[in-house]
């Protein structure tokens, strides 16, 4: 199958209202351009000076998602482009961000990532350290970052009652940090949960953004 025909599957199986990044690190911008002239916008990288390549050779309406782990040295060759960056985890970061986005006078979103998962290697917030900066650090005076929602990674594991179960603990987060702290603001709603091997759970459980790579472009070649 080719990458649009893979897309396209992928697709078909997601409902209104779910968002798909494709996750495309690793591989070439043919493969990205294939899937943008079937349609596709939103695409994601987890390497910063990788992405700023491709975001300089391919067409300018894509909208680019980070998905890594944000090295604060790296955020001044992202900060002219990126559309979302999924994964932060520190109000450190936040403020590099806007510090950076300042002076493109833009306004780069944001997700907080959480970290549920089992994997000690997985990077993110604890649900308590996620209240703590949303309580306690001034993050409400940033002008050029918005919060837009949350992101996490459930375990790497077969067992799909534990996948399911954390994609549910994350959802029921979500929806306790909307109700407290952004009840009024309809700009957060974004819950990015699953990727090619749970996509499908993390959609049954409150899920409204999914980030699939192998599925559609193959397996990647690091």
């Amino acid at each position: 199958m080719s990458v649009a025909e893979k897309l396209t599957s992928v697709l078909d199986t997601l409902p209104e209202g779910v968002e798909l990044v494709a996750i495309s690190k690793y591989h070439p911008a043919t493969m990205i351009q294939e899937a943008y002239n079937a349609g596709q916008r939103l695409f994601g990288e987890n390497h910063v000076l990788e992405m700023a390549a491709k975001a300089e050779a391919l067409p300018k309406d894509i909208r680019w998602h980070f998905t890594g782990h944000v090295q604060t040295n790296k955020i001044k060759y992202m900060a002219p482009f990126v559309d979302t960056v999924q994964s932060v985890d520190s109000m450190r970061v936040l403020k590099e961000l806007d510090r950076h986005a300042s002076r493109y006078d833009r306004i780069i979103r944001c997700l907080l990532q959480l970290h549920v998962a089992q994997e000690e290697t997985k990077f993110g917030l604890t649900p308590d350290e996620c209240r703590k900066l949303l309580e306690t650090e001034p993050w409400k005076e940033l002008e050029h970052v918005r919060i837009d929602g949350l992101m996490a990674m459930a375990s790497n594991t077969s067992d799909e009652n534990q996948i399911r179960k954390e994609f549910r603990q994350v959802h029921d987060f979500f929806c306790e940090v909307k109700a407290r702290y952004f009840a009024d603001e309809p700009h957060f709603c974004i819950l990015s949960e699953g990727m090619t091997q749970d996509y499908p759970i993390a959609v049954s459980e409150g899920a409204n953004m999914v980030r699939v790579g192998s599925a559609i472009f193959g397996e990647r070649n690091p």
